[in-house]
């Protein structure tokens, strides 16, 4: 008796579960950005889940956690509870450069996250301020060994893709230079332009418009092909600088343990609304590449940008501090 009663309340929390899963979501979701409002991954989860909410009929409520280079919003989302109801849209340097570059970020992917999509992507560029006394990459990284750790190279924050984009440059070039982390891409742009600082690595949607107007000085793209939005410029890659191929990205990602309903309704919720035509055009206007991948393509890819930047960070002995 006393075993069929076990079974009774076992079968009865799996048919809950279940129930529970076949109505998701039956209230409003909350997703959080480890960041203010404003940058793109803020920007990427209001219009995702903006779409999303037409598909569901329910409110997606975005919460701003900034902190720690995104480490406090990540690790609320760790702690949450794994029902589905609260999400996160993250950076690179949320999910795959804190892990490597802090000792104790509060959080892992790997082990506290259910990876849901990577979103979009973006190239990041090598940009200088518009009077840097170099007009393309030959002549850029001459003037670099000429002036070993003279050049300053703007970042907005330490552990960023635009810091470590730099570390990897000097690493393949043989060259060096001077960080200088900033609280966020905009003060970076503002001290570029003012030719407070020398070169930035920055991501080519939140620059495009500066390059465009002549206010910096654009070198190269870091992405595998040359961009539609500046084809005449190369890619790093057609210079001869291998392995530098570098995107910023955004990520959705639930707490580990989401119920398999529930993952397979928001894994096709959040890819159906990110290639609908209009989201997907607004996006791509807005500088993003979709992406749009599965949960199983983003743990695959995931665990090689693990693995790149944690060399990066080793062998550029990155610390947090700098």
């Amino acid at each position: 008796m006393k075993m069929s009663r076990l079974v009774i309340a076992a079968l009865c929390l799996t048919w809950s579960a279940h129930a529970a899963a076949q109505d998701y979501p039956a209230k409003a979701v909350t997703v959080i950005v480890p960041f203010t409002p404003g940058g793109a991954s803020d920007n990427v989860a209001r219009m995702t889940t903006q779409k999303m909410q037409e598909t569901f009929g329910q409110s997606f409520v975005i919460e701003n956690k900034a902190g720690a280079n995104g480490s406090i919003g990540a690790s609320q989302l760790a702690r949450s509870k794994p029902d589905g109801y609260t999400l996160m849209v993250g950076s690179i340097g949320v999910i795959a450069i804190n892990p490597v570059l802090y000792k104790e970020p509060g959080y892992h992917p790997m082990k506290d996250f259910d990876l849901l999509s990577v979103a979009v992507r973006n190239p990041n560029v090598l940009i200088t301020r518009p009077d840097f006394p170099a007009s393309n990459v030959k002549e850029f990284t001459d003037y670099l060994k000429k002036n070993p750790d003279k050049v300053t190279f703007a970042s907005s924050g330490v552990g960023s893709s635009d810091h470590l984009s730099a570390v990897l440059f000097w690493q393949k070039t043989g060259t060096t230079g001077i960080h200088t982390p900033y609280k966020g891409g905009s003060q970076a742009h503002t001290d570029l332009i003012g030719s407070h600082v020398d070169v930035s690595f920055q991501n080519l949607g939140a620059v495009a418009n500066y390059i465009r107007s002549g206010k910096v000085k654009l070198l190269a793209v870091t992405s595998d092909t040359r961009s539609d939005t500046f084809p005449d410029t190369p890619t790093l890659k057609e210079l001869g600088i291998n392995d530098l191929n570098i995107y910023s990205w955004q990520a959705f990602v639930a707490p580990k343990g989401l119920p398999a309903d529930v993952k397979s309704k928001l894994e096709k919720s959040i890819t159906g609304a990110l290639t609908s035509a209009d989201l997907k055009k607004k996006l791509n206007d807005n500088g993003f590449e979709v992406v749009a991948n599965s949960g199983a393509e983003f743990q695959g890819f995931l665990e090689k940008e693990l693995d790149r930047w944690k060399t990066v960070v080793e062998v550029g002995k990155v610390k947090p501090e700098q």
